[in-house]
């Protein structure tokens, strides 16, 4: 586990600074891999949606920015930041992040399965920038056209691979948080992101399909598999419904009793995607209030 010290916030920044010469949008991060930044709209009643438009810096990867002056301002303004973001889905690179998780639960081999989806797809991933994680997975850096949105999600490619697209973020390399820090992989320093192939592109921005229950049946998961999928619903959300996305989902995890345990998990997702923390938090309250109300109705009687 890396050690976090006075000097930690120097060397983010300065990370910071390299990535954003290169052309790769930034902003800080806290220890715990969210925005170092709280929002300037925290306690609003109602909350606002404001993307960094009143220009004020609190918007997470809506911070994100190349301007060294800019990035400089934006780690004095969170002297406790640890690591730094990358937008993805930005010009010029357009970044695509492809992180291969380590997960007992996934059988530990991300990468298997992602080669194994090459073969099937008749693709390679070519040599590229490669970010070696704490827990020991891997983000592997790629590009996408200008024509091309890709939305987050997280298993939808195959179990333990999340993909990072337009509105979300990948953790920069040299990034230091609670478990570790993220580095580059050896001999992929001096690359740059490589184009991803057109027949992985087709799989990253298909139409997800939700299973139906066939006639006569009905789809009813266990609250942990139920709870993975209102994740995933979530962090698959596109820009102008990552709101909408995360209030539905926490209405459903209170309405089946496992909200408050959920809570946190779809902040982080809803944050992954692009959504300020201070929006995902007041949605989540909002759901649960909703939800508390119709409960109440129902036990009183009323309509």
């Amino acid at each position: 586990m890396a050690t976090i010290d006075r000097q930690t916030p120097t060397l983010a920044l300065a990370h910071a600074l390299a990535a954003a010469g290169r052309g790769l949008p930034v902003f800080p991060l806290s220890a715990t891999k969210l925005p170092a930044l709280r929002s300037p709209h925290r306690g609003e009643q109602p909350p606002a949606h404001c993307r960094g438009e009143c220009g004020l810096p609190g918007h997470g990867v809506h911070d994100a920015t190349t301007d060294p002056a800019a990035v400089r301002a934006l780690f004095a303004a969170a002297p406790r930041a640890t690591g730094y973001g990358i937008a993805c889905g930005r010009a010029p690179h357009r970044l695509i992040g492809i992180d291969l998780d380590v997960d007992p639960a996934y059988g530990s081999d991300a990468a298997g399965a992602l080669r194994q989806l090459a073969l099937q797809h008749l693709f390679t991933i070519p040599p590229t920038v490669t970010v070696l994680t704490p827990s020991g997975g891997r983000h592997l850096w790629l590009t996408g056209p200008a024509d091309a949105t890709v939305p987050n999600s997280a298993g939808r490619l195959a179990p333990g691979i999340d993909i990072r697209g337009t509105g979300g973020y990948l953790v920069g390399p040299g990034s230091v948080t609670a478990h570790g820090r993220y580095r580059l992989a050896p001999g992929t320093a001096h690359l740059t992101p490589a184009p991803a192939p057109r027949a992985l592109l087709r799989l990253l921005t298909r139409p997800h399909r939700t299973p139906t229950a066939t006639r006569g049946t009905a789809l009813t998961p266990t609250p942990d598999r139920r709870g993975e999928g209102l994740i995933q619903f979530v962090l698959a959300a596109h820009e102008g419904q990552r709101n909408t996305r995360l209030f539905w989902a926490a209405c459903r995890a209170y309405e089946h009793g496992f909200g408050d345990t959920l809570a946190d998990a779809l902040t982080a997702a809803a944050v992954r995607s692009g959504l300020p923390e201070h929006e995902a938090r007041a949605a989540i309250a909002s759901a649960a209030r909703l939800t508390s109300r119709r409960g109440d109705e129902e036990t009183n009687g009323a309509a």
